[in-house]
């Protein structure tokens, strides 16, 4: 069985799971690639070199599904979990009054209770191949200040941040670090999806008209690299990330325009 560092990837099967996958296993990594989505995990794995992954069907709401991907994955890559990349996500936006109970449930359960699965889930297999593990944790841009049309995903990925920060010091005798990647938009599929329910303008043509960065999903992979073997405890990734934490220490009433000025674009739209 392979030696090799390993590498444990939620939401896997496409956007920036996948490249992450990409990336780590280009430099040597074994990648565990995890997924409610199987054709998509079948893709990802197609993507990569023969004996490089594994693949495993994983609902990140279930700790009990949690417990056995991690157990079969140690077994694929040798025994070791070297990271866990929580990133699996939803990104329902929308006026709070728009958004269904289920929908609120939905980002509340994945984006916060799902990361909190993986944490208790990994821990032991972090801990045993440390000094040095991380749980990497994909937060937001949008946990630095609350974006309007966003309330309830900027509240889950302010807690992803949170969470990380909390874990990054209860872990730190057991020798494992926890960092969070902290990016602004993403052009991944996601973005394709409406942006608000029953809007004909999508997450893309939104970002796009408000003026904003539309990164590639390559430059988080690179920033998931850096996380796990740097320093920052919240990686900002691509410039509009960086402004936002700049501005919203120093000047968060320009973060409130912004806000609006995506908010309008959306009305504007809809109506």
């Amino acid at each position: 069985m392979t030696r090799r560092k390993a590498i444990f990837i939620t939401g896997g099967g496409s956007g920036i799971g996948r490249a992450i996958a990409i990336f780590f296993v280009q430099r040597g990594w074994f990648a565990g690639i995890a997924d409610i989505d199987d054709a998509g995990m079948a893709e990802t794995a197609r993507l990569l070199p023969a004996g490089a992954c594994s693949l495993h069907p994983l609902d990140v709401r279930d700790p009990a599904r949690w417990e056995q991907a991690l157990t079969d994955f140690a077994a694929a890559s040798g025994g070791r979990i070297d990271v866990l990349a929580n990133n699996a996500g939803v990104g329902h936006g929308g006026a709070i009054t728009a958004l269904s109970e289920k929908q609120i449930d939905q980002l509340i359960d994945v984006n916060i209770r799902g990361v909190l699965n993986g944490a208790r889930a990994g821990h032991r297999w972090l801990k045993a191949a440390g000094p040095g593990s991380c749980l990497l944790n994909s937060a937001s841009a949008s946990a630095l200040y609350g974006v309007g049309g966003m309330s309830v995903y900027s509240a889950s990925k302010s807690a992803v941040k949170a969470i990380t920060e909390a874990l990054d010091t209860e872990w730190e005798e057991d020798g494992i670090r926890v960092r969070s990647l902290m990016p602004s938009f993403i052009d991944t599929p996601i973005l394709s999806h409406p942006a608000n329910p029953g809007s004909n303008l999508s997450k893309r043509d939104t970002v796009l008209q408000a003026g904003m960065e539309l990164l590639p999903v390559e430059h988080v992979a690179q920033a998931a690299w850096d996380a796990v073997h740097g320093k920052r405890l919240h990686v900002l990734v691509g410039k509009t990330a960086k402004a936002m934490a700049l501005v919203a220490r120093w000047a968060p009433a320009y973060l409130r325009y912004r806000s609006r000025k995506l908010m309008r674009v959306r009305l504007r739209r809809d109506g």
